[in-house]
């Protein structure tokens, strides 16, 4: 496993190491001492799987209580995920940072507690898998706008598609009403 910090350095990209042959193959993606030495402490306590069609929207989601650490994947098709630092006390709050994660690549990112969380289906269908280091908890959810200007995420969505999102996503406030984080 390679670990590489982004340009919101608490968000990281871990690019796994398959070893193939012609049976199929093998990949380690997690491992509690590498993880720790890449100054990710974390401890899941559940793991999701998420299943999207073509050009669904899900987010922007975080916890304001029980934040959760998110450890995501795409096991099938492909995302354009994205990431924002909604602590209020850092120097890159309101932030965003975007990867594409398919599953032709073996690529993996680390959400930290403190962040919102959401991604783009780029394919006909995608499967998404998370591991999170706390409870969902939805009296505690949040959702931030996923078109806010202030925050000017650059989503790859072709001209005149306009996504396919959740009515509770599309009635997210905008960050400067958002709850955010110490």
């Amino acid at each position: 496993m390679d670990f590489a910090p982004t340009r919101l350095p608490e968000v990281i990209v871990i690019t796994l190491h398959p070893r193939a042959d012609e049976r199929g193959y093998f990949m380690e993606t997690w491992q509690k001492r590498r993880f720790a030495a890449a100054g990710i402490p974390a401890r899941f306590v559940q793991g999701n799987h998420s299943h999207s069609t073509h050009h669904v929207l899900r987010g922007m989601h975080y916890q304001i209580r029980q934040p959760q650490g998110k450890l995501v994947r795409v096991v099938q098709g492909s995302a354009y995920d994205v990431v924002v630092d909604l602590r209020r006390q850092s120097s890159r709050f309101g932030q965003w940072v975007g990867v594409e994660l398919n599953a032709a690549r073996p690529q993996m990112l680390w959400v930290p507690p403190g962040f919102a969380h959401g991604y783009l289906s780029l394919s006909d269908s995608v499967d998404f898998l998370y591991q999170c280091t706390d409870y969902y908890a939805p009296e505690h959810e949040r959702t931030l706008r996923w078109d806010d200007t202030a925050v000017g995420i650059q989503w790859p969505l072709p001209a005149g598609v306009v996504p396919n999102i959740s009515p509770k996503d599309l009635q997210a406030p905008l960050l400067a009403a958002a709850d955010n984080y110490p």
